[in-house]
């Protein structure tokens, strides 16, 4: 079998660079403070962490991928946020380690150091670098025009280095007038390539007429040059792609859900540590609730109910149970009360199944703490949708399944804006859409702390 090149589109150059300018930013910081630290080990061993930690989140936003369609404001944010993640994760290893902590100061000189050196190595390589004509790969697109000046687009806002000639159209009816690089047709593309010294030839399918490649792709790979056949089956709007292989088959797979592994393992590393802490911190008042629960009224101190979840997992949510105990029976009689619309989520206003101590802990939300155990078992997470019931998952067109492709949580967008206000279930679904659409750590830190004013502040639950 012949090797293959799996880091085609890795970034070596960059990927050393930043290396390089970190570890620079480190000595400068040094001699800034008279050379005092540069033998401690201490600070050897954060500043490495603060480069592995570094190159890993900047990995994970693929930003040595050559590839990567970018704007000044796009890849400024990405490195941003990679940055203050590493750093963070840094600061903690920082107090973990104990000594070097005492000199903060030079911690806070050097990140800023660490900052500016990112910020310099990512314009050398995405600016300054690609002014330099004469190391670029001269490069012919092959399609139609429209797609032709699209693909030119993204070309000019990723790292690839290439230097596009023209392009040679499918057919022949592209006007003399035209001042688009129009250098020919696909059947003198031998003589094209030749007359233009190309390295690497773009083939550009395009789905409303789509062309059989394979003969002039094995001209090119014939002749030594560097072949790409961009494909074009879909365009789907709000949905991310990605190309891996099956064999030797390459498969294009399309998901609107923006979580990749390293984004899912941190945000369950949150659902644990925050619900452990959770459990801890409401030992005592969840104890207090649950010996209340039981001398107001009777029935279980805890409510277990059936709740669909991740792409239609059942699972038992545990509540204190807040309501009398055949609520679920006398639920049918007042389903006409209920003020959500269409009767894909069930809510009524003084509800007459809640007991006393029920309106309580329905208000200050304290009737969802057990759900921690939720969290801490996995069923659950700390933020996401707020999980239906099975009979109202029964009702659910197939726009209203989007909802169920994360976890659940605790709370979430819905609960944040106004959720007793909110009676129309579409206006549910979409801030639940714009949860998924927008996902990202600081989001859910965001909710977190948002719901813990509108409980504890503002005293606003659900009724």
């Amino acid at each position: 079998m012949k090797s293959r090149n799996r880091n085609a589109n890795f970034n070596f150059a960059y990927f050393m660079f930043d290396i390089l300018l970190m570890s620079l930013a480190f000595f400068v910081t040094s001699a800034i403070f008279g050379g005092r630290y540069i033998a401690d080990l201490d600070y050897y061993l954060l500043h490495f962490c603060a480069i592995v930690l570094v190159l890993v989140f900047n990995s994970n936003k693929r930003l040595y991928d050559t590839t990567l369609f970018f704007y000044f404001d796009r890849w400024l944010t990405y490195l941003t946020r990679s940055f203050i993640y590493a750093n963070g994760l840094v600061l903690v290893l920082a107090f973990w380690v104990g000594r070097a902590v005492v000199r903060f100061r030079f911690f806070a000189v050097f990140i800023i150091c660490e900052y500016l050196m990112l910020l310099l190595s990512a314009y050398m390589m995405r600016t300054v670098l690609r002014k330099r004509k004469g190391d670029l790969s001269r490069t012919l697109l092959v399609g139609s025009k429209e797609m032709y000046e699209k693909v030119l687009h993204y070309l000019r806002h990723n790292n690839m280095n290439v230097d596009v000639i023209g392009y040679v159209s499918e057919n022949a009816d592209i006007p003399e007038t035209d001042k688009t690089p129009y250098l020919g047709v696909i059947d003198d593309l031998e003589e094209i390539i030749h007359q233009n010294s190309i390295d690497q030839v773009f083939f550009i399918q395009h789905r409303a007429q789509p062309v059989n490649y394979e003969m002039y792709v094995s001209l090119c790979l014939e002749m030594g040059l560097i072949t790409r056949v961009i494909e074009r089956p879909y365009h789907i709007p709000h949905a991310s792609s990605t190309v891996l292989s099956i064999g030797p088959y390459p498969t294009l797979t399309y998901h609107n859900v923006v979580m990749n592994v390293y984004a899912k393992v941190i945000k369950r590393f949150m659902d644990i540590a925050g619900s452990i802490f959770g459990i801890i911190v409401f030992a005592i008042p969840m104890l207090i609730v649950a010996i209340v629960i039981k001398l107001d009224s009777k029935g279980p101190v805890i409510f277990k109910q059936e709740r669909v979840g991740l792409n239609g997992r059942h699972f038992k949510m545990y509540k204190f149970r807040s309501m009398v105990v055949d609520a679920e029976a006398r639920k049918k009689e007042l389903e006409s009360q209920n003020n959500v619309s269409g009767g894909l989520m069930f809510k009524i206003k003084d509800d007459p199944r809640i007991t006393r101590v029920g309106k309580f802990i329905r208000k200050t939300s304290i009737d969802e703490l057990p759900q921690l155990f939720n969290v801490l078992a996995g069923t659950m997470s700390l933020v996401g949708t707020r999980p239906p019931t099975v009979d109202e998952v029964e009702k659910y067109d197939t726009r209203h399944w989007r909802r169920l492709s994360i976890k659940p949580g605790i709370t979430g967008m819905w609960q944040t804006s106004g959720r007793s206000e909110i009676t129309d279930f579409e206006e549910v679904v979409s801030l639940d859409k714009q949860y998924i659409d927008n996902w990202s750590i600081w989001l859910d830190i965001k909710i977190i702390f948002k719901t813990v004013f509108q409980v504890f502040l503002k005293r606003k639950g659900a009724y």
